[in-house]
């Protein structure tokens, strides 16, 4: 065992073991600790928000893409937006020791009551690139559902992370003080180390690791897949598409479609495909077209898209079969005229990644059918793929947006992790 990785193997080892006493802490007092951490956020902002200068800068020096840059930048807007995250959370009820379903059982020997209640995961590891704002909003739902968390961010905002991370460990430490509790105050904790190597053995480690929760790229996810002995909840990538059926309103349309590549394009939630029903796509397609272009998007069209819109004297690029399916996370989209909302649905569930998917349509019975046959995590219907979120969908924030069908699927918050135990009493009570 190498030194570095002896270090952090203890380090581990050591949050299991506070991850039993930690289950147990009030929820009076993890509100308490979820108050001190936002207070020494808006204390420390001036040393966060450098720290994220610095990262951008290295990552312009490094001439990383416009889209890795946009997302590893904290905004004043970002930054508040972590603010209200955490008053969110603390309002939420918590999700730890609710009794899901109580029975009694008569027995020969007795009675017994039997509860299915919901408990803590206990330690889960966030992987994540780029966004520090993942930092916050994954250290405040594990700890709002009492369970420890180990955070591996990305190289690239290893400085904003760290103040983060500083932050957190500030208030833990006068909140423990405050309360004189005698146990390790490791509940967040921050591998700074970025190596690969470290990564890989740490993911072995499924006796002192409950849950991983990777969040970034699709190669990056599948590699925690293969390399992890612990339980992984994820998504892949976010291939999300707009179907715009031939009953849509064109003007809702043109607003949705903008929205979800345009306003945010280099997150999983923003749309990469959008599919246009034949019958209203030579109303629509010239008016979206002019649009993405005059907002410096590039379309890739199919033969049929292509034709439609060079009669309308407007250029675009011919899609090769490989940009339908295929996470751009960029200013980019790929545009297919489909014959049926059959086809649309099909298309959908064999090159979409099962993330967020969306219709616009004023028909009932094409959104029925839709939301029942496209098996995706969350199902949009007259609005933006972009609302996949848990801060719109009002859990403070999201640790991510699991594509997986156990355990939790879409927009995952304090809800999600959790689990569940049975809790038997009885006196006396034996099976004979």
């Amino acid at each position: 065992m190498t030194k570095k990785f002896s270090y952090w193997f203890k380090k581990i080892k050591n949050v299991k073991e506070t991850s039993y006493k930690f289950s147990g802490i009030s929820k009076e007092l993890i509100n308490e600790l979820l108050k001190e951490i936002k207070q020494k956020l808006l204390f420390n902002k001036t040393n966060i928000m450098n720290a994220n200068l610095r990262d951008i800068k290295l990552a312009e020096s490094l001439k990383l893409s416009e889209a890795i840059i946009d997302r590893l930048t904290l905004t004043e807007k970002r930054f508040q937006e972590m603010i209200t995250g955490i008053e969110t959370v603390i309002s939420l009820e918590s999700p730890v020791d609710v009794v899901i379903k109580e029975w009694k059982r008569v027995l020969p020997s007795g009675e017994i009551v039997i509860k299915k209640v919901t408990v803590p995961l206990g330690v889960i590891l966030v992987i994540y690139e780029s966004r520090p704002n993942v930092t916050i909003d994954a250290s405040i739902l594990c700890l709002k559902a009492n369970n420890c968390v180990i955070l591996r961010g990305g190289s690239e905002t290893v400085n904003t992370n760290k103040e983060l991370v500083r932050s957190i460990n500030m208030a833990v430490e006068e909140v423990w003080s405050k309360f004189k509790l005698d146990f390790p105050k490791d509940i967040v904790v921050f591998v700074e180390d970025t190596s690969y190597e470290l990564l890989y053995k740490i993911l072995k480690l499924d006796k002192y690791i409950d849950l991983v929760i990777p969040r970034g790229g699709e190669k990056m996810v599948n590699t925690i897949k293969e390399k992890s002995l612990i339980p992984v909840l994820s998504h892949g990538s976010g291939v999300c598409h707009t179907y715009v059926d031939k009953a849509a309103d064109v003007e809702i349309a043109l607003k949705v479609c903008f929205n979800a590549k345009v306003q945010r394009p280099s997150v999983c939630n923003a749309m990469e495909t959008l599919l246009v029903h034949k019958d209203i796509a030579e109303e629509f397609l010239p008016k979206m077209a002019k649009i993405y272009i005059e907002n410096n998007v590039e379309i890739r069209g199919c033969l049929q898209t292509y034709n439609l819109l060079k009669r309308h004297n407007i250029k675009i690029k011919k899609a090769k079969k490989s940009d339908f399916g295929k996470e751009f996370l960029d200013y980019i989209i790929a545009i297919k005229i489909v014959n049926s909302i059959d086809e649309a649905i099909s298309h959908i569930n064999s090159y979409g990644s099962h993330h967020s998917d969306a219709i616009i349509s004023k028909d009932i019975t094409a959104q029925e059918k839709f939301k029942k046959e496209v098996d995706s995590s969350a199902i949009f219907i007259n609005s933006s793929t972009r609302l996949h979120d848990g801060g719109v969908f009002g859990f403070g924030s999201e640790i991510g947006i699991s594509t997986s069908k156990l355990h939790a699927r879409g927009t995952m918050g304090v809800n999600e992790l959790v689990t569940t135990k049975y809790i038997v009493s009885g006196y006396g009570v034996i099976r004979e």
